[in-house]
């Protein structure tokens, strides 16, 4: 195959498949979002935390070109997604008040940069705990009762599509960084533990009504700009210990997925893999459109994220189309549009 069709591939699957789902989007009626900063859309603009994105550089590429919360230059992987079941093209965070529960009703995430399925992750920056995340979503289901009636809000939460983006910094900014669940669990122990919360919390979306979900597994966290330059067993190299830890968390997830779907009546649940795609995008950027996969456009692109973004732009990349992250733990847009054909082609056959 030629390096030009190479090149070309991703954007004639990403064709594909949204001339498949553009067939199938009338059984999507919204994208209701659980996670951490890869799905988070500006929930944490609205609470006390220091793991935001609301200021430049993030979203210089959005439509208006203005900080929305997303830590990206643009728009994340949900946000595609919502666009190709022929919803709107970016989806709403929970917490803003400027949203009306009509806007609600199509997507909403209530996501958190920084979270983890381990609520104490989210306790080391005070973001928003899964367990809060479902809060909000039942309160959610009554306020569409209220607004559209018991038969209508039935049916948005039972055809539509849930997706949970979140596992990640329960491993690269609690388990590693923190002494405490190390000294509870083996890294094998700690993966069961997450993967018990879970499916706790998969039950009660289930018992709210949810059915068709995406659940998607961790990236290869140790290729992240960031935990590249904090290998210390080999400084600048992908850390593939972590690597390893995502492989082996995410096989176990995929047997979750197989016992939810024979237990709970009517659940759709999906395992999407988006670990192999990173890892080749990493391993052969340039077959991928790509020039640069070890660092990010921001500042030197080896640490920076958040705050210390907003420090470095005079050092800011040109064109976020020719980086695999925008900063040194978040993909840039043209990333996220990958990732999401990735999770599209994953849940296809339940809308078949």
């Amino acid at each position: 195959m030629s390096k030009s069709v190479k090149r070309c591939l991703p954007w004639l699957i990403s064709l594909s498949l949204h001339l498949v789902v553009a067939a199938a989007g009338k059984k999507v009626p919204a994208i209701i979002v659980f996670g951490d900063s890869s799905v988070d859309t500006g929930n944490n603009n609205f609470i006390p935390t220091i793991a935001r994105s609301n200021f430049l550089p993030y979203g210089r590429d959005y439509d208006d070109g203005l900080p929305t919360g997303r830590f990206s230059n643009g728009r994340l992987a949900t946000d595609f997604i919502s666009e190709a079941f022929g919803l709107p093209p970016s989806i709403p965070a929970y917490l803003d008040t400027n949203c009306t529960i009509d806007q609600l009703a199509t997507g909403v995430s209530f996501a958190s940069a920084a979270t983890g399925i381990d609520n104490a992750t989210a306790g080391v920056l005070s973001v928003i705990t899964l367990s809060e995340q479902l809060a909000y979503f039942k309160e959610y289901t009554d306020r569409l009762k209220i607004a559209k009636g018991d038969a209508a809000a039935a049916e948005i939460i039972g055809e539509a599509l849930y997706i949970w983006s979140i596992g990640t910094n329960d491993f690269i900014e609690n388990y590693y960084n923190l002494p405490s669940r190390r000294m509870e669990y083996t890294v094998s122990e700690y993966q069961s533990y997450l993967l018990g919360l879970a499916e706790a919390a998969i039950r009660r979306v289930h018992a709210l009504g949810g059915r068709k979900m995406d659940f998607t597994g961790i990236t290869p966290m140790g290729c992240l700009p960031a935990e590249r330059i904090g290998n210390r067993g080999d400084p600048g190299e992908c850390n593939q210990e972590y690597n390893a830890v995502a492989r082996s968390f995410n096989a176990k997830l995929r047997d979750l997925v197989a016992k939810l779907n024979k237990e709970l009546p009517g659940l759709q649940l999906v395992f999407a893999d988006t670990y192999d795609l990173l890892a080749a995008v990493v391993d052969k950027p340039s077959e991928y459109g790509f020039d640069n996969a070890v660092q990010g456009c921001c500042g030197t692109g080896l640490f920076e994220a958040g705050y210390f973004c907003s420090l470095s732009t005079s050092l800011l990349c040109r064109n976020a189309n020719k980086y695999v992250f925008f900063d040194a733990i978040h993909p840039t847009e043209k990333m996220y549009k990958l990732l999401a054909d990735t999770v599209i082609n994953s849940t296809l056959h339940v809308f078949m």
